[in-house]
C-alpha cells in the first residue's frame, strides 16, 4: 500500500505539470517608423485643445500680434489658426512637418536658456499623424503665399503659390481619423470647445499685447475677442467680466538671493467678495502657460483657512525665473516644468498671499444697486435666497423667529466678539503660515481604504451607526466658542447646543485612524522614549496616593510585561498604526492622524500603558478597535493638565507667603501684597495651552469634524449635545413679557 502511494504520486504531478518544452521567448522586433511617430502623437496630441495649444504657441513665438482660431465640431472636423507673425520660409516647408525639425534651437545645450514656447518640433509632425494638416504662409517681401499639405510628416505635393494675407494659417481637419476609439470618445464629450475657449482666455489675459479671437464654424460672432491693451486687469475684465476684475487685489512677490531662490512674481488674486463654484488658476511661467498642482494646493490651502467663503477663488499668476533655473522639457504636452528650489518658491508666494488675504479680509467692499420701489429688497437672508431658488416661486418673507442669522463656514468665534482676550504671543505664532497651510491639508488627503475584512467590517459599522440628525448638525453648524472647559457653544439653524468636544474629537480620532489605517505619516521623537519608563510614570499618575515598595516592585513587574508585550507586536504596530518601537523597547515614532494638529505629549505614557493593558491581542477586529480607540484618545482634544488661568483656576498660579510676623500672622500690607504676586512663568504657560487648545478646536476640530466626523447614535444620548436653547421658543417667551 505504502509503495503504490509513493509510485503514484511522480506520475499524478508529472501528468499535471505544463510542458515546459517548445517555448521560445518572443524575439524583439523594431516598430515600423509609421507605428512610432503614431504613438508619439496621441501623447503629443491628446485632445483638440492640445493642437490649438501647440498653433497658438508657435504663432506666439512667430511674433504675432493678432490670432484668430475657427473651430468646427469641436475641433474634429476642424481646427484652423491663423496669424499675422513672420511667416514661414519656402526652402523649410519640404521639413516643416517632419518629426525634431525646429528653428528653436540647434543643440542639447540650447534647451537651458530655451525662451520660445517651442522647442522638440513634435508638434506639427504629430498633428500629421492624427490628422489632416494645409499649411498657407507667407514671409515679408514675398509678392504671394505658398500652400501645402502634409500626411504622416511628409509634403504630400509640392507647395502652390496662392494669395495669402502676412503670417501663417495652419488648418487641420478630421482630427484622428485614424484613431476610432479616440475619435469616439471625444465625439460623444462636449467639453471640446469650451476647453478650447477656456485656453485662449487664458493666453488673452497675459499676452495683452495680443488680440484673440474664437469662434465656431459657421457663428456670426466670435466666443472670444479680446483687443491689445497696456492694461492686465482691462484684459481681464474684458475676457472674465466686470464682476471678476473689481474682486481682484494685485499681488507681488520676488526674490534674488541666488543661494536660495531668484525669482519674480506678479498677479492678481480674489478678495472675499469673489464667490465661484470652482477655482480658476491661469499660471505663467517665463510666459509659458502651465499647471503646478503643488502651488495649486499651496494656493487652495491659505483661501480655505483665510477664506472659506471665497475658498473657490480666481488666480493669475505670472512667475519669470532664469532660463538655467527651469526644465521645460518633462512633459509631453509641455504642460508641467521643473523648478529650481520649487518649494522654497512656493513658500515664498504662500507668505506673501496669506499676507495680502488677511490684511484684504479686515474690509469688505459692498456694490450698490439701484431698483425700483416694486422690486424686492436687495438685502434678503440667505435661507429666503435658497427658498427662492429652490420652489421657483415668488420669495416669501421669512419670520423673524426662523432667520438664521450666521454662516457656518465663517470659521470666525461669534463669542470672542463680547470677551476682551488677552493676545498670547504663542497663539499668534500658531496662525502663522506653518499652521495655515496645514489646517485644511488634511482634507486634500484622499481616504485611504484598506483591504483587512476587518477594517472594512469597523468602518461599515460607522456608516450603518451614523445618527443622521447629528450628522447634519455637524456639518451645518456654527461654532460660538467655548463655554466651559469642555463644552462648546454651536448654533445649528435657529437651535443653540452645548457640545462636548472631548468626546466629539475622541471619536473623530477613533474613526480617522481606521479610514488612514496603515496609511499614517510620523511624529519623529527628539529623544527615543524608553517603554518602561513610560509605563512607569503612567502607572504612578494612577496610583498617586500609594507607597511603599511593593507598590513599587509590582508597577515595575507590570512595566516589564507590557513592554514585553508591545516588543513583541512592534512589527504590526508599525506597519498598520504608524508606531515604532525598536528592538531596545524605545518609542521613537507615533502616527499623525490630523496633519495640523499635535497632541500633548504629556499622555504619551496613558497611550503606552494602554496599548499593553488594553489591547486584545487575539481578536484581530477586537485589536484593531482597540487600538484605534486608545490613539483616538491620546488625539482627544482633552483639557491641559495645568488648571484654566481664567476664573477661579488663577489661584492655582498664586504665589504662597514666604514671611510672617512674631506672633505667626501675615504681616499686613506687604503680605497682602505678597499673596497677589503671580507665578508669571507658569502662568503664561497656562494661558499659552489653553489659548492654543481653543485655537485649535475651533480652526483644526470643527473644521474636520465637518468633513469626517459621522457621529454614532449613541451621541444622540450620552449627553455629547445637548440643546439649551431655541430661537422659536425665545420669541414666545419674549413675546409673554
Amino acid at each position: 500500500m505504502d509503495m503504490e502511494i509513493d509510485n503514484s504520486e511522480p506520475i499524478d504531478m508529472e501528468e499535471s505539470a505544463p510542458n515546459p518544452v517548445h517555448r521560445e521567448p518572443p524575439s524583439i522586433r523594431r516598430l515600423d517608423e509609421t507605428v512610432v511617430n503614431r504613438i508619439a502623437a496621441g501623447e503629443v496630441i491628446q485632445r483638440p485643445v492640445s493642437a490649438v495649444k501647440e498653433l497658438i504657441e508657435n504663432s506666439i513665438d512667430a511674433g504675432s500680434t493678432s490670432i484668430s482660431v475657427l473651430v468646427k465640431d469641436g475641433g474634429l472636423k476642424l481646427i484652423q489658426v491663423s496669424d499675422d507673425g513672420h511667416g514661414i520660409r519656402f526652402e523649410d516647408l519640404p521639413i516643416l512637418c517632419e518629426r525634431h525639425t525646429t528653428s528653436k534651437l540647434s543643440k542639447f545645450e540650447d534647451l537651458m536658456s530655451i525662451k520660445s514656447m517651442g522647442f522638440r518640433g513634435e508638434a506639427l509632425a504629430s498633428m500629421t499623424y492624427v490628422g489632416h494638416v494645409t499649411v498657407t504662409t507667407i514671409t515679408k517681401g514675398q509678392l504671394h503665399g505658398y500652400r501645402a499639405t502634409y500626411k504622416d510628416g511628409i509634403m504630400e505635393n509640392e507647395p502652390k503659390a496662392c494669395a495669402a494675407v502676412k503670417g501663417t494659417q495652419i488648418m487641420i481637419e478630421n482630427l484622428f481619423y485614424n484613431m476610432a476609439a479616440r475619435r469616439k470618445s471625444l465625439q460623444n464629450s462636449a467639453d471640446d470647445y469650451p476647453k478650447i475657449v477656456d485656453l485662449i482666455c487664458r493666453f488673452a489675459i497675459h499676452h495683452t499685447n495680443v488680440n484673440f479671437s474664437c469662434r465656431k464654424h459657421g457663428a456670426a460672432r466670435a466666443d472670444v475677442n479680446s483687443v491689445a491693451t497696456s492694461s492686465r486687469l482691462d484684459a481681464i475684465r474684458s475676457i472674465y467680466g466686470v464682476s471678476v476684475a473689481q474682486n481682484l487685489l494685485s499681488i507681488e512677490a520676488s526674490d534674488d538671493d541666488p543661494s536660495n531662490s531668484v525669482f519674480e512674481m506678479d498677479g492678481f488674486i480674489s478678495n472675499s467678495n469673489y464667490a465661484a463654484k470652482k477655482i480658476t488658476m491661469v499660471l505663467f511661467i517665463n510666459d509659458r502657460l502651465v499647471e503646478c498642482g503643488a502651488l495649486k494646493r499651496a494656493i487652495e490651502i491659505i483661501y480655505a483657512a483665510t477664506l472659506p467663503k471665497a475658498s473657490k477663488p480666481f488666480i493669475y499668476m505670472s512667475i519669470k525665473l532664469p532660463p538655467e533655473h527651469i526644465d521645460v522639457n518633462v512633459h509631453p504636452t509641455k504642460r508641467e516644468v521643473s523648478l529650481l528650489n520649487q518649494e522654497v518658491i512656493i513658500e515664498k508666494i504662500q507668505s506673501v498671499l496669506e499676507s495680502k488675504l488677511r490684511n484684504s479680509n479686515e474690509s469688505r467692499t459692498f456694490q450698490e444697486q439701484r431698483v425700483d420701489s416694486s422690486s424686492v429688497s436687495i438685502s434678503m437672508s440667505k435661507d429666503s435666497q435658497n427658498h427662492r431658488s429652490s420652489s421657483g416661486s415668488k420669495s416669501q418673507k421669512v419670520p423673524v423667529r426662523k432667520m438664521v442669522r450666521t454662516d457656518s463656514q465663517d470659521p470666525a468665534g461669534r463669542l470672542h466678539a463680547y470677551l476682551q482676550v488677552k493676545p498670547s504671543s504663542q497663539l499668534q505664532g500658531t496662525s502663522s503660515l506653518a499652521s495655515v497651510r496645514s489646517s485644511i491639508r488634511q482634507r486634500r488627503n484622499p481616504r485611504e481604504t484598506a483591504d483587512l475584512t476587518s477594517i472594512q467590517e469597523l468602518t461599515r459599522e460607522i456608516d450603518s451607526s451614523c445618527h443622521s440628525e447629528l450628522l447634519d448638525i455637524v456639518g451645518n453648524c456654527s461654532y460660538i466658542g467655548m463655554a466651559d472647559d469642555v463644552f462648546a457653544l454651536l448654533q445649528h439653524n435657529t437651535h443653540l447646543y452645548l457640545a462636548n468636544v472631548v468626546n466629539l474629537s475622541k471619536e473623530l480620532m477613533y474613526q480617522q485612524v481606521l479610514r488612514r489605517f496603515a496609511h499614517f505619516s510620523a511624529i519623529q521623537l527628539s529623544d527615543p522614549a524608553p517603554l518602561p519608563d513610560l509605563i512607569m510614570l503612567a502607572l504612578k499618575e494612577q496610583d498617586l496616593d500609594s507607597e511603599g515598595n511593593e507598590n513599587d516592585d509590582l508597577k515595575e513587574k507590570i512595566a516589564e510585561m507590557n513592554t514585553e508585550l508591545i516588543k513583541q507586536r512592534a512589527e504590526m504596530l508599525e506597519e498598520y498604526f504608524g508606531i515604532y518601537v525598536d528592538q531596545n523597547g524605545n518609542l521613537s515614532r507615533l502616527p499623525i492622524v490630523l496633519d495640523q494638529y499635535t497632541p500633548d505629549m504629556d499622555r504619551v505614557p496613558e497611550l503606552i500603558l494602554c496599548l499593553g493593558n488594553d489591547v486584545n491581542w487575539d481578536d484581530e477586529k477586537i485589536c484593531f478597535q482597540t487600538i484605534a480607540a486608545a490613539i483616538g484618545n491620546f488625539y482627544a482634544f482633552n483639557p491641559p493638565l495645568l488648571p484654566n488661568p481664567s476664573g477661579d483656576g488663577l489661584q492655582f498660579y498664586k504665589k504662597v507667603p514666604s514671611t510672617t510676623s512674631e506672633d505667626g500672622n501675615a504681616s499686613g500690607s506687604a503680605d497682602d501684597s505678597k499673596e497677589e504676586e503671580i507665578e508669571q512663568e507658569l502662568l503664561s504657560e497656562a494661558e499659552s495651552a489653553w489659548s492654543q487648545r481653543e485655537w485649535s478646536i475651533q480652526h483644526v476640530l470643527f473644521p474636520s469634524m465637518r468633513l469626517f466626523l459621522k457621529p454614532p447614535t449613541s451621541m444622540a444620548t450620552n449627553g455629547t449635545f445637548v440643546k439649551v436653547a431655541s430661537l422659536e421658543k425665545l420669541y414666545k417667551i419674549f413675546e409673554r413679557c
